[in-house]
């Protein structure tokens, strides 16, 4: 095992302890949203594999998919105030950490206008949840906390698929990476 793989390794687990917490939120600061995504599992694994898949990407698609999700994301969260309500939210939460990492696994790479759709819809589930989780008291500063932090979320995956090693490791790697967000989506769905 390299230095790489074991850096790897640490900063994973270490982001997995802290992203078990998922704090409440009665505090609806720039702060508070920023923390959200952070702090729940399902979110930050969705946000981190975007970066991942966008980086797999040609052209456009390396920032038109987080670009995507986080517009998308900042809509599903003004759809509950406006009271339009999205069927099984956490399900779709789950799902996505499950399609993602399925697509990571087995590197798929779709055309941009299947790809953009598909993480556009992901992201209104997220945003939906960001806000139905804080009990509707949208301030715009925590819909933008929360839109740095998937922001940051999804530069910190494609800064990861990046240092990858190119070639038959890397693709392992990813591989792995892809099964493991995929099986844990799976346990979500589940849960």
């Amino acid at each position: 095992m390299t230095r790489r793989h074991r850096a790897l390794g640490l900063a994973l687990l270490a982001a997995s302890g802290a992203a078990l917490a998922h704090p409440g939120h009665a505090d609806v600061s720039f702060a508070s949203g920023f923390a959200h995504p952070v702090g729940g599992l399902d979110h930050l694994l969705t946000m981190l594999a975007v970066g991942l898949y966008a980086a797999q990407q040609g052209g456009k698609a390396r920032w038109t998919l987080p670009l995507t999700f986080v517009l998308a994301m900042i809509g599903g969260a003004l759809l509950g105030p406006l009271g339009v309500a999205l069927p099984m939210v956490e399900g779709g939460v789950a799902a996505s950490v499950a399609v993602l990492g399925v697509l990571l696994a087995i590197v798929v790479r779709p055309p941009l206008s299947i790809a953009a759709p598909l993480v556009g819809g992901f992201a209104l589930f997220h945003g939906h949840a960001h806000v139905a989780e804080m009990g509707h008291q949208v301030l715009m500063a925590y819909v933008a906390g929360f839109a740095a932090a998937a922001a940051a979320l999804h530069l910190a995956g494609f800064a990861l698929a990046r240092w990858i090693p190119v070639g038959a490791a890397g693709l392992r790697i990813k591989r792995l990476l892809g099964g493991a967000l995929a099986g844990t989506g799976l346990v979500l769905l589940g849960s």
